[in-house]
């Protein structure tokens, strides 16, 4: 088992926009006046990928398709998993023009290149109305199987009980709300774990009990904390990635917005751990209400 990869699936957007769907419970969206947002859009999402290749990772890029549409398919973390069990797990979600980004075709795509030895489908709870968006609801210490998970709308208990049952993680359930009291839509906005630092918006959890578990389990896993602020956390500094390159060294991936919004010593600390490494994402950000971690659907199956 290893917290990270070097293989990153990435979904090439050909009508990225705001999507009114999303945007009741995802208050990081904000509608733009932009005229050209899915030409921007991939324009960050092309230099995005350039800056990773360039750094050693391994990237496999599928094409968004015009029909059915999906705004959002830039984001595949919420949709689909893999794991390195050869086990591939698909997610209920909870906008109903995000269902249509599930394609059988980018599971058999992926399956040329890796093992995919079981297909788990928990898509099947949206006909309950209950959801579990991926590793977007879902913050995954893989080493200690651990799912860290903020009550939403999006992230049901039941759901995330089977998937524990089904996967062996252990949950840590806590609720996170944003400076004004609002629930955040997903865990991976306010937290990322590494194999050896978390970063995590402690501010954003109300219940003194509910943070000191969060602390503890991840100081009792040997994370070294880094503490951020709601504003770092509204400039996307907890939406970060720890992905590994060809030459097996750490990077620790996230948007230009999100390095700016760091402090020198959180840098300081952080570069202990891994390289970082950020390209601009403003676009995405701002029309999609996800950043770096969320573009990047971690591959951990096995390479056949």
């Amino acid at each position: 088992m290893s917290q990270s990869t070097n293989h990153i699936l990435m979904i090439r957007p050909v009508d990225f926009k705001f999507n009114a769907q999303t945007a009741v419970n995802n208050k990081f969206q904000q509608a733009s006046a932009q005229s050209d947002v899915q030409n921007e859009a991939l324009k960050e999402f092309d230099g995005f990928v350039e800056m990773l290749v360039a750094n050693g990772v391994d990237v496999t890029v599928i094409d968004d398709t015009l029909t059915p549409e999906t705004p959002d398919s830039i984001f595949p973390n919420n949709w689909v998993s893999f794991h390195a069990n050869g086990e591939v797990i698909l997610y209920p979600m909870f906008s109903e023009n995000r269902r249509a980004e599930r394609r059988e075709d980018i599971i058999t795509s992926i399956g040329h290149q890796f093992k995919v030895d079981k297909i788990t489908d928990l898509s099947t709870y949206e006909t309950q109305n209950l959801f579990l968006e991926g590793t977007g609801s879902l913050v995954l210490d893989r080493d200690h199987q651990i799912a860290y998970a903020c009550r939403s709308v999006r992230m049901d208990e039941k759901v995330l009980a089977d998937f524990c049952q089904k996967t062996g993680y252990h949950a840590v359930v806590f609720n996170a709300v944003d400076s004004e009291g609002f629930p955040i839509y997903h865990t991976n906005v306010m937290m990322c774990v590494g194999d050896t630092f978390a970063v995590v918006c402690f501010d954003s959890i109300p219940d003194l009990k509910e943070k000191e578990n969060v602390k503890q389990r991840l100081v009792n896993s040997g994370k070294e904390l880094v503490a951020i602020n709601f504003d770092q956390m509204n400039h996307f500094a907890g939406n970060m990635l720890q992905v590994k390159n060809k030459k097996n060294e750490s990077l620790l991936v996230m948007s230009e917005q999100a390095y700016l919004a760091l402090k020198k010593e959180q840098i300081a600390s952080l570069e202990k751990h891994c390289k970082l490494i950020y390209a601009p994402l403003y676009t995405i950000e701002k029309n999609g209400g996800g950043s770096a971690r969320c573009m990047l659907a971690e591959i951990h199956l096995p390479v056949k």
